[in-house]
């Protein structure tokens, strides 16, 4: 039986979802929207309907499209103070922001709908089934899961609602863990549309509980979000054009420029190449980039004047959809709003976001992610579809999977396996096993195994007819072909 295509994921069974799909009839786009749902149990602190995100999708025939449903700015006013969290990843430390300040306007909900709308071939309530069926029946806690629940417990178990929707004990390897609200809503989802998460009951509830707690995510804010078409930014790179996530995103623009510097050097780059690449694409990144990122032609202006927690789903399929859909949490605020199957994200405390200061971003606006959905075009075709968890580090780790892929000639699987590095502020930050003979008197801060700390990126490709895939074993990552 011919192969209906692959899809990569952060868990096995958001994986499976997707596949199942892909071998029922489904196209690539039925398939991420069956995933993404299903990752909302299976992976329940990476992603959920408070998240926000973004799915590229290059269809056949027509145009490549870029979905915006990333969280937007919530309103001003008085707010309760940000509480500060801090993570430890073992080899590095990083400082959270949660609580209702945190709460910005979710997107999910819309992205979803609207996907489905515009690219769907199965109704959205077959799709959601699994997920549903995971939600009610119940998941069991994984080895990756099982970390994650220790690593973000201080986020996780940060309120009474929280604790009472999760147990009162942090989840363990094998422990079934059952949501039956978050089963309800998606039920509601696939059955209602998004209308009762923004102008509906649902809605209404969210942000009545956040405002009431400190925060600005209130009625008005979610009844005037809507997912929003962009047209990616396109990039040629080693005789292919990469397609990925445009303004007023930053990290796609980001990789753009990083990978146009790498065309311009050496067909093979070295650590010290990409690390250079990576320094000169950070050292964009001020308070100006970002403010200009909503200015419309910035994308042309940028490029030509300087040239001359989170989850990921990656998906091809034999009629010539590719479909990457990469959403976010945050960490999560740990504010759950009882019956609706919420926990509303904290993107308005990601310091990443906000390096301007906190609540600089005017209402409305979405937040400057660097979340990159992409996907790597050969002769026109498909050739390699990828995206990436993990904050700041999102555009190294696509970075350097490209890389690998095309320039080292990987398969997709070791191309995501290979070790990476990281540079900000300065320092590279390295996993063991990575030359970095060229990188000469660069401060390295090395990490003793491989970590989540340098994302999780998922990765589909098809060669030669067949398919294949990477999932990133830093964060559970699962590929099945169908």
């Amino acid at each position: 039986m011919a192969e209906r295509g692959v899809v990569a994921a952060g868990h096995p069974l958001t994986a499976r979802s997707g596949a199942d799909v892909l071998r029922a009839g489904g196209n690539a786009v039925d398939a991420a929207l069956a995933a993404l749902m299903t990752s909302f149990m299976a992976e329940p602190l990476l992603s959920g309907l408070g998240a926000g995100g973004y799915m590229l999708v290059a269809p056949p025939d027509g145009e490549p499209v870029l979905l915006d449903f990333m969280v937007a700015a919530p309103g001003g006013g008085e707010r309760a103070p940000l509480d500060a969290v801090v993570i430890d990843f073992g080899d590095a430390v990083q400082v959270f922001h949660i609580g209702p300040s945190s709460c910005g306007v979710y997107g999910v909900p819309a992205g979803i709908a609207e996907a489905a709308a515009r690219f769907g071939s199965v109704p959205l309530t077959e799709l959601a089934a699994p997920a549903i069926r995971a939600a009610r029946e119940g998941t069991a806690v994984n080895r990756m899961q099982g970390y994650l629940w220790r690593l973000l417990a201080p986020i996780a178990f940060a309120t009474p609602e929280a604790r009472a929707r999760y147990g009162a004990e942090i989840p363990r390897e094998g422990e079934v863990l059952r949501d039956p609200e978050l089963a309800d809503a998606i039920e509601r989802l696939a059955a209602e549309g998004a209308a009762p998460f923004y102008t509906g009951d649902i809605g209404r509830a969210v942000a009545d509980w956040v405002v009431e707690r400190g925060g600005t995510l209130g009625r008005a804010e979610l009844a005037g979000y809507a997912a929003i078409a962009r047209e990616p930014v396109r990039v040629h790179y080693h005789g292919r054009e990469v397609l990925t996530n445009p303004p007023p995103s930053a990290g796609g623009l980001l990789i753009a420029y990083a990978l146009a510097l790498l065309e311009r050097g050496a067909r093979t780059p070295d650590a010290e190449a990409i690390v250079a690449a990576m320094e000169a694409a950070q050292a964009e990144r001020t308070p100006e980039f970002l403010e200009q990122l909503a200015d419309p032609g910035f994308t042309q202006r940028f490029m030509a004047s300087r040239l001359g927690s989170t989850t990921h789903v990656s998906v091809l399929d034999a009629d010539g959809w590719a479909c990457a859909v990469t959403t976010t949490n945050g960490e999560g605020s740990g504010v759950v709003v009882p019956g609706t199957g919420i926990q509303v994200n904290n993107m308005m405390g990601e310091q990443d976001l906000s390096p301007a200061g906190w609540f600089t971003h005017p209402p409305g606006r979405r937040l400057p992610s660097m979340m990159a959905p992409t996907v790597v075009l050969k002769e026109g075709e498909p050739e390699l579809v990828l995206g990436s968890a993990g904050s700041n580090r999102i555009r190294s780790a696509i970075l350097q999977v490209i890389v690998n892929a095309i320039d080292h000639g990987m398969d997709a699987q070791a191309a995501v396996d290979a070790p990476r590095l990281h540079f900000e502020d300065g320092l590279v930050y390295a996993e063991p096993g990575l030359d970095t003979s060229s990188l000469g008197n660069r401060q390295i801060a090395w990490f003793r195994e491989r970590n989540l700390f340098f994302g999780g990126c998922q990765a589909v490709e098809r060669t030669a007819g067949r398919f294949s895939g990477g999932g990133d074993p830093r964060r559970g990552g699962a590929v099945v072909t169908a």
